[in-house]
């Protein structure tokens, strides 16, 4: 049994990730601050015997003994990283820092949950890991995206300077229950309105495209890239590629819903594409995604008209 720290323990992707572990028969302990997580997340874990949850902010030091870190902490959305920009780069460069250190000291493996947001708004297409990406360094996103990337510059300067045990995984989007209900992403913005049959906010012409990950797929891989020797980075995505007015037709239908589709200004440095290449996962991981985006959607929308209390055929 390995002892393995979950930063962001509570949160979406973080709480499918603690569940994971303990049916793997590991020890977990959970760390967050909940500002996005919530203890929703992770209430059926509390009483496990194997389940330990801390409420600590990563840009704090924390001491605990273990094998391995999984650095989850920081929120995600736009809507959150954006509410507090300084804490949000605080978040991925002093927690970056407290947590190396403590890996450092322990001689833990450190996995940091990187983005696809370090590529910003790519010009290549699709992105491939070799790819350094076009941020807007001093734009309302940069606190998350460049946050993201003096993350893993840290990393790898821990790595080559203090011989650091590290993994790199970048993160494309990815969906499923569990996701705040007011998070502003896409995914759980179209549910919610059109279970609610209100208008769905489509900003600028929808022809902009995205990739979907079901959660499920996303622990695997993640799990994978932790217990292998490839440094990475690694991206772990669902390569299918999708346009956001496609996504929100598809909610509609799949949701019943009387919606109509209200077009709005793009939010600034939004990025056009993205889609992950995904050839190192399948080559270093054996991974690639399995849930088709109708039978995740289909899982998450149940979630959502759980915790809305919206009724089936409304």
């Amino acid at each position: 049994m390995k002892s393995i720290l979950v930063t962001g323990g509570s949160g979406f992707l973080g709480s499918h990730l603690c569940e994971y572990l303990l049916n793997k028969g590991e020890h977990v302990i959970c760390l967050d601050n909940f500002f996005t997580g919530s203890r929703n997340n992770i209430v059926h874990l509390i009483d496990h015997k194997n389940f330990e949850l801390v409420r600590h902010d990563i840009t704090m030091p924390y001491y605990v003994e273990c094998d391995q870190i999984y650095n989850l902490a920081c929120p995600a959305s736009p809507i959150h990283y954006q509410y507090n920009a300084i804490k949000t780069i605080k978040t991925c460069v002093l927690g970056m820092h407290n947590m190396l250190g403590l890996a450092k000291r322990l001689n833990a493996r450190l996995l940091q949950a990187s983005t696809s947001e370090v590529y910003g708004d790519p010009l290549e297409h699709p992105q491939k890991e070799s790819y350094w990406g076009r941020v807007n360094p001093i734009g309302v996103r940069s606190c998350y995206d460049e946050g993201k990337r003096a993350a893993e510059t840290m990393m790898m300067d821990y790595h080559r300077q203090n011989k650091v045990d590290i993994r790199i995984i970048r993160i494309f989007n990815t969906y499923g229950p569990r996701m705040a209900l007011q998070d502003g992403r896409v995914v759980s913005n179209f549910i919610i309105q059109a279970l609610g049959n209100k208008d769905i906010t489509m900003y600028g012409d929808g022809s902009q495209t995205r990739s979907f990950c079901y959660v499920s797929d996303l622990i695997e891989g993640m799990v994978r890239a932790m217990n292998q020797d490839y440094i990475g980075p690694i991206n772990l995505g669902n390569p299918g590629e999708f346009t956001i007015l496609e996504l929100a037709k598809k909610i509609i239908e799949m949701t019943g819903s009387s919606s109509e589709i209200v077009y709005r200004e793009l939010p600034k440095d939004d990025p056009v594409k993205r889609r992950p290449d995904i050839s190192l996962a399948q080559e270093k991981l054996s991974w690639a995604p399995s849930v088709p985006l109708s039978d995740g959607l289909k899982t998450t929308i149940e979630y959502y008209r759980k915790m809305c209390s919206i009724p089936n055929g409304y």
